[in-house]
């Protein structure tokens, strides 16, 4: 927690101070009631503030409590011993429990409570430093971080592993045991919130002074179980043994209001003033979670927002025998953050995902906006200190949040606070289907958020009289650039609220930016000029997604690269390891690492399914979020094209097969009957499929159940071949990708979002693309719509095959099956099918030489050096945030 933070923001609850800050201040060691920082900005050094300086800020507390605290200062574990010490405490004070009832649950929170404690030490002085030395801070909003777990990364990221594991050893227990205790956090579904985790660690690894501010959900999205071969939904309650790795911050309290109405009054000068007022409360409470870095002392902070009522307890309903009514107030607060993206098919449904939305952002600005007030700057200055990063469109209300703050809360002009605002804010786009882009009817904003959307039609007022000026009589151009939709009912554009509300639009990939600068956005690019939108393509962070998801691969590579695992933080030393693709002994090597990787998962899906899967057949993996246009149905189709054709071979002939087996994770959304159907599809097909002694040994189909990251941390070094098939010019970059190919693993794709940077990088030579091009892809649907879908004699016989009832009541698929054939087939799976099919071909026949197959693995990892997140958030910086990184250097001697 930032030090000079401790104070609750307005509407809070008052936390409790020590009674040297109760005595001292910080400007109080200065005359005239200067800021000190003004005085010691002349002098900064590389990390923002000298020892010397330091020391004397210090001096504002007096000497005998500094050295009284000193002498009592908690230690950072660095050894076996003092990891051992924290441990024994932990067990025997936090958790009450002691040596003869010490099991593995206790033992994993006792060691991440220990492991917390240098995280802890290291994350206040960052804090402190920052304080300081007061640079510019990013702010990132994502309603979802998807973590995964937090013990293992903290632990290869301070360099504690070994420690921890001898001392874990000489308690009875073993580290790998303890590690699998961890639940994965629970805040986060797909791509967009495991790019918001990558990001977040490269912030910090890279140092620069940043928070990331999202929600904790109580029970995540949901914990996936197959039942009978369909997706069911149950809660997760990844929090029932609380978070050891969070800290709470009851102190830091918002109160976020909702409903009510807009009060204007008049000054003695005739000016009117607007105030939101007569609403309901809810108050956030902030929880933070240390993000360590690698080989860093800077620890950045992630805050997460769990809602709680104004008011807990009604006595006088309970008094009157109301029992229900009593606590009404609490259960409605809290569902606010019980789950994320709560199911929008009902009314119901989208004014609560409304309110998640609103009370994230409002209290994340409560709180950054608190900070800023702390430094005495002038509002003129807080685009300078402030950097706040729109991670899709789901945050966008931070803009008309700000805007309220200034114009009604803090007196800024409308002008004024208009230019602060879009100098502060840029916005990533995740999506360029029309139909993703969000959109929230006006009568349930207007109803829940009155203010608010009377300042969008303000700022749709001023832009479109912009636009008009510009493009005078082109109503036409109004209309499509208009925030508010003259649709039935009126929508409020969030997109296009944050791309106004914004200085800087980027996408994800090449591609994605050039389609947002050529389709959905072109008309923005007319009135702002092409500068305002640019690209940055993902990455992923290699700590996570090769150190700690495939740790054999990531020594044999520092091996190679003469025993440095430098190459951590300067991916693109991995090209290092080319000149090793055709040498015999490292293929061996490599292969034999990428063999145990294959048996590890193996005995994951033997844990769930019973399945027995064979390590030496070729691993086909597509795991990800569920959805038609990541096309899992062209998948599942191809499988069963290739089990009908295995069925109609001879004996002789099936001895030339290439064994293989399909492997299918991820979740479809709650209310995606489609995605279902398709999840449905596959688990039908496998229980035939594996089931059938013809086939016996040369195809097996798998689906994992409760995809996510831990057991991505297991799928995604085992791959041979992943699947990232999305119809061409819909998927914005993909992240997956990079993670497959990072850990040895070839692609089948399409030429789709990050694919094309990949095989640039990589050489198409070592990927298998299909499909036709996305500048295609529109002159197919429209001859869909008007000539209908023409299926091909493959395709056909699959349809025919689903339909005959082999995997099940056909009627269950009709709607699928009708999508692609009756109905224009949007997802043009018809139309890549054979190419597809083609592919598939030719991975087979590769696969087969196996001294060619892993030169190509090696090949690939060597020339991803691109792909990683640390480059992505420099050029962040760089282009978008104008930040430097500070690094944190150690002053306790």
């Amino acid at each position: 927690m930032d030090p000079l933070d401790s104070r609750p923001s307005s509407g809070a609850t008052s936390g409790a101070t020590s009674p040297a800050a109760s005595s001292y201040s910080f400007s109080s060691a200065f005359p005239f009631d200067v800021d000190p920082r003004q005085k010691l900005r002349h002098r900064r050094a590389l990390s923002g503030i000298t020892p010397r300086e330091l020391k004397f800020i210090d001096s504002v507390i007096p000497l005998k409590s500094r050295q009284q605290w000193k002498k009592f200062a908690v230690k950072e574990v660095e050894s076996k011993d003092d990891f051992q010490s924290e441990f024994v405490r932990h067990v025997e004070i936090t958790l009450g429990r002691s040596l003869y009832n010490c099991d593995e649950l206790a033992a994993y929170q006792a060691a991440a409570r220990s492991i917390k404690t240098k995280l802890i030490v290291q994350w206040n002085r960052t804090q402190q430093q920052h304080t300081l030395s007061d640079p510019k801070r990013i702010y990132y909003l994502s309603l979802e971080f998807l973590m995964g777990r937090a013990m293992d990364n903290a632990l290869l990221n301070t360099g504690l592993k070994d420690a921890s594991r001898q001392g874990l050893d000489e308690f009875g227990f073993r580290m790998e045991d303890v590690l699998e205790q961890e639940p994965d956090a629970g805040l986060g579904n797909g791509g967009l919130g495991r790019l918001a985790a990558c990001f977040i660690d490269s912030l910090t690894t890279s140092n620069y002074p940043a928070w990331g501010y999202g929600i904790q959900y109580k029970y995540g999205i949901f914990q996936q179980k197959i039942v009978d071969g369909y997706q069911v939904e149950q809660p997760d309650y990844w929090l029932v043994y609380s978070n050891p790795w969070e800290i709470t911050r009851r102190e830091i309290a918002v109160d976020v209001m909702f409903n009510g109405y807009v009060q204007r009054t008049a000054d003695d000068q005739g000016i009117v003033k607007k105030s939101w007022v007569g609403g309901d409360f809810v108050r956030a409470i902030a929880h933070d979670m240390p993000i360590p870095g690698y080989k860093t002392n800077n620890v950045n902070n992630l805050r997460l927002w769990s809602s709680e009522p104004h008011v807990e307890f009604d006595f006088s309903k309970f008094n009157e025998g109301d029992y229900d009514q009593a606590v009404r107030e609490q259960n409605n607060a809290e569902t606010i953050s019980s789950v994320l993206y709560p199911n929008d098919n009902f009314y119901s449904g989208k004014e609560l995902r409304l309110k998640q939305q609103y009370f994230w952002v409002a209290a994340s600005l409560s709180d950054i906006v608190r900070r800023f007030k702390k430094t005495r700057r002038p509002w003129k200055e807080f685009s300078d200190q402030v950097a706040i990063q729109l991670n899709d469109t789901h945050p966008t209300l931070a803009i008309v949040e700000l805007m309220r703050i200034f114009v009604d809360r803090e007196g800024l002009d409308w002008d004024s606070a208009w230019a602060i605002t879009t100098e502060t804010f840029a916005y990533t786009n995740h999506t360029v289907l029309p139909e993703a882009l969000e959109k929230w009817s006006v009568d349930v904003l207007g109803h829940l958020l009155p203010r608010h959307l009377e300042i969008i039609y303000d700022i749709n007022l001023f832009f479109l009289q912009m636009v008009d000026k510009k493009f005078p009589k082109d109503r036409e151009l109004l209309s499509r650039v208009s925030i508010i939709e003259e649709s039935s009912p009126k929508q409020v554009r969030m997109a296009y609220l944050a791309i106004i509300g914004s200085h800087k639009v980027n996408g994800v990939a090449e591609l994605h930016s050039e389609l947002i600068r050529t389709t959905i956005f072109k008309d923005f690019v007319a009135i702002y000029g092409a500068d305002k939108f640019m690209n940055v393509t993902n990455g992923i962070t290699p700590r996570r997604w090769l150190l700690q998801a495939n740790p054999a691969l990531a020594s044999l590579i520092a091996e190679k690269l003469g025993g440095s695992y430098d190459y951590l933080k300067d991916l693109g030393l991995l090209k290092g390891i080319e000149k090793y693709a055709h040498d015999s002994e490292f293929q061996t090597q490599w292969y034999n690492i990428k063999r145990a990787n294959k048996e590890r998962l193996a005995k994951l899906v033997k844990s769930q399914s019973g399945l027995v899967l064979n390590p030496d057949a070729l691993f086909d993996v597509q795991v990800k979020r569920f959805h038609e246009y990541k096309r899992q149905q062209l998948n599942i189709f191809g499988v069963i094209h290739r089990y009908l054709e295995l069925k109609a071979l001879s004996s002789e002939e099936k001895k030339k097969v290439v064994p293989r087996v399909s492997i299918f994770g991820g979740k479809s959304a709650p209310g995606y009957y489609m995605a279902k159907v398709i999840i449905k599809l596959i688990n039908s097909v496998a229980a035939v499929v594996n089931e059938d002694e013809d086939v016996k040994g040369l195809l097996q189909v798998a689906f994992v159940e409760d995809y996510n990251v831990s057991k991505a941390e297991i799928i995604t070094p085992a791959s041979d071949i992943s699947e990232h098939i999305s119809t061409a010019g819909t998927e914005a970059s993909g992240t997956s990708n990079m993670k497959f190919v990072l850990n040895g693993g070839l692609i089948i794709g399409t030429v789709d979002g990050a694919n094309i940077e990949i095989a640039r990088e990589v050489g198409e030579e070592n990927m298998f693309m299909f499909g036709h091009l996305a500048e295609a892809v529109e002159d197919l649907r429209f001859d869909h719509r008007y000539r209908g879908v023409k299926l091909n004699d493959k395709l056909q016989k699959v349809f025919e095959t689903i339909q005959s009832g082999i995997f099940g009541e056909s009627h269950i698929y009709n709607d699928l099956i009708s999508s692609i054939r009756d109905n224009g087939d949007h997802y043009l799976v018809s139309d890549d099918f054979d190419t597809y099919l083609d592919a598939q071909r030719r991975v087979d026949e590769a696969f087969v030489d196996k001294d060619t197959w892993v030169s190509k693995s090696i090949i690939v990892v060597a020339n991803m050096g691109f792909f990683s997140s640390d480059r992505a958030i420099d050029e962040y910086a760089e282009t978008i945030w104008n930040v430097e990184p500070l690094p944190i250097a150690n002053f306790d001697e």
